[in-house]
């Protein structure tokens, strides 16, 4: 397997996010919108790389991910900053938990303001 991560301008994601993944035959392509430091796009590449392992992990098809995600983001009400994979219908839900948990553990562990990070 080959894991490939690029750091884009955020205009040049797929759709509304700021981390996003896809597979190509057995390479792991992960795309995260470039923040105000390399260190917050690492935390977002991290949180990317274990939901696209649990996913493929736990047979959770990568269509279906992004069909969730798609109609979310198209129903999203102004103001609503929550993210798809906090949704319980998400097919991805616990991958999602798990991948944030490891997020946050992360963010303490490079000393970054997590309140700072989230508004980000």
């Amino acid at each position: 397997m080959k894991i490939i991560i690029d750091f884009i301008p955020h205009h040049e994601q797929r759709y509304r996010t700021v981390g996003d993944w896809f597979w190509k035959a057995e390479e792991l392509h992960i795309r995260v919108s470039l923040l105000s430091s390399v260190y917050l796009s690492c935390l977002i590449a991290i949180h990317e790389l274990f939901e696209a392992i649990w996913c493929k992990k736990n047979r959770v098809n990568e269509n279906a991910v992004d069909d969730f995600d798609e109609v979310f983001e198209t129903a999203r009400k102004s103001g609503d900053l929550s993210e798809p994979g906090d949704d319980p219908m998400a097919p991805y839900y616990e991958g999602h938990q798990i991948s944030t948990t490891i997020e946050h553990v992360a963010c303490l562990g490079l000393g970054e303001d997590r309140g700072e990070y989230g508004k980000e």
